[in-house]
């Protein structure tokens, strides 16, 4: 139990310190957060016409519109310029929060790894890498890379993530679980 206590605190800690380079020392994903000087009225704008925080997709029909309205909607907006939009009233600069929450997440998730390495009988360094690259590569494909076909956008930052985060703690776990 404490061999699986080691390997998950510490694996949670590579995942979490990986994503503070992504995301900040590197700037991997950049492109996600590109800048606009037009930004003072666009959120004017926004904030005039957004009553509640959400995220929202523009342009679509009303919830209930009849399926004749929607062909022909589909037909006039094609070609036209389109949006997603992630609104807030209020920005928070705390990330305090933030940070404890990114790290509990990066623990359950290394506890499920292991976990999942700890069911491989004959468990080498080769299959805990290989085998946590392929979780990376999974996590990679069902959320960023399909929300990509669908709404556009890069996600290169997030195969990088995917391939580093993953591998370095598969290097660790790979290491540290196959010691006798």
């Amino acid at each position: 139990m404490k061999k699986q206590l080691t390997a998950t605190v510490v694996a949670g800690i590579i995942l979490f310190a990986w994503q503070f380079v992504s995301w900040a020392a590197l700037n991997i994903h950049g492109s996600e957060t590109q800048y606009t000087e037009n930004q003072g009225a666009i959120l004017e704008a926004l904030s005039a016409n957004l009553s509640a925080d959400g995220t929202y997709f523009m342009p679509q029909l009303a919830p209930g519109s009849p399926k004749e309205e929607q062909k022909v909607f589909m037909n006039e907006m094609t070609g036209k310029p389109w949006a997603t939009v992630s609104y807030h009233k209020a920005m928070n600069a705390g990330m305090s929060m933030n940070m404890i929450r990114g790290l509990v997440v990066d623990l359950v998730t290394a506890f499920l790894l292991v976990w999942l390495l700890g069911k491989i009988g004959s468990l080498d360094f080769k299959t805990a890498v290989l085998g946590s690259i392929a979780v990376g590569a999974m996590s990679y494909l069902t959320i960023p890379y399909l929300n990509s076909i669908w709404y556009g956008g890069s996600t290169v930052g997030y195969l990088i993530d995917a391939i580093a985060q993953w591998g370095l703690a598969g290097v660790w776990l790979g290491w540290w679980m196959t010691r006798k």
